[in-house]
């Protein structure tokens, strides 16, 4: 896998219309780093995410990627998101086989499925339809898509929020593993401070609406050398709460205003 891409952000601003989403971001994701982004509802993470992937350009500012492009890469900027995405009358095989039609020979496109349906703890599951799957499956489905195309930079939109807490946590753990060896630069939005914890090298704590930086958490330690239990990670999740709590008791009381 390659290393991914580098990423800059300076002075970066939306609004949609008469609402502002962000205000003057300035962010660096380095190559091969996983960076999370939390904050309150409707700070405006996943606009933050879609301007990061070029799907969507800033109102101001500037973002530009460095770094040389791999030749097996097929699609430098790749999304999973929350919801699976998966063809129910595709198996688990051809799923993941559908990102590389034509762009790879068939036998190239065989090894590449055979090579992310074994990183990815599928390859049993090969021939097996979406339905007869659970949720996490299902994700982990979506995740094997994703890294079929050798991706520059993976970004990922609250990938486990539609799942269960059990499930959640255990394909937490298949994370810390699966995108430490991709190393590929990450961009990870999530609500939930425990998955933060345990996956990000850069944690960006965003304000409520409009969205800025409050604060940056850098954690240097590998990723497959956490544990749901270090006493250090849930000593962050704890402080990370500290920091967004009073803003999210905020955005909550509006989001209920505006429903009232």
């Amino acid at each position: 896998m390659n290393t991914g891409l580098r990423l800059h952000l300076d002075q970066v601003s939306h609004a949609w219309g008469s609402l502002r989403v962000l205000e003057s971001i300035s962010l660096t994701a380095r190559p091969g780093e996983v960076m999370v982004l939390i904050g309150p509802s409707g700070c405006g993470k996943s606009t933050l995410l879609n301007i990061m992937g070029g799907m969507l350009k800033p109102s101001s500012g500037t973002i530009r990627a460095e770094g040389a492009i791999a030749d097996d890469c097929l699609n430098p900027m790749t999304y999973v998101f929350q919801d699976f995405a998966l063809l129910p009358w595709r198996c688990v095989r051809d799923n993941v086989a559908l990102v590389l039609e034509n762009r790879l020979s068939k036998p190239a496109r065989a090894d590449r499925v055979r090579e992310v349906l074994e990183l990815t703890g599928l390859s049993d599951f090969a021939g097996a339809l979406p339905k007869e799957l659970s949720g996490g499956m299902r994700q982990r489905v979506g995740i094997a898509r994703a890294l079929a195309v050798r991706p520059a930079c993976l970004l990922m939109d609250e990938p486990l929020s539609a799942l269960d807490a059990q499930t959640r946590d255990l394909l937490l753990e298949e994370f810390v593993t699966l995108i430490g060896r991709a190393n590929t630069t990450t961009i990870y939005v999530t609500h939930n401070l425990a998955e933060a914890a345990r996956l990000g090298q850069q944690i960006v704590v965003l304000s409520r609406r409009p969205g800025r930086v409050r604060e940056i958490f850098h954690v240097e330690r590998p990723l497959t050398g956490r544990s749901a239990d270090d006493p250090d990670l849930l000593a962050l999740e704890r402080t990370l709460w500290r920091i967004i709590r009073d803003d999210a008791a905020v955005a909550e009381r509006e989001r209920i205003d505006a429903v009232v």
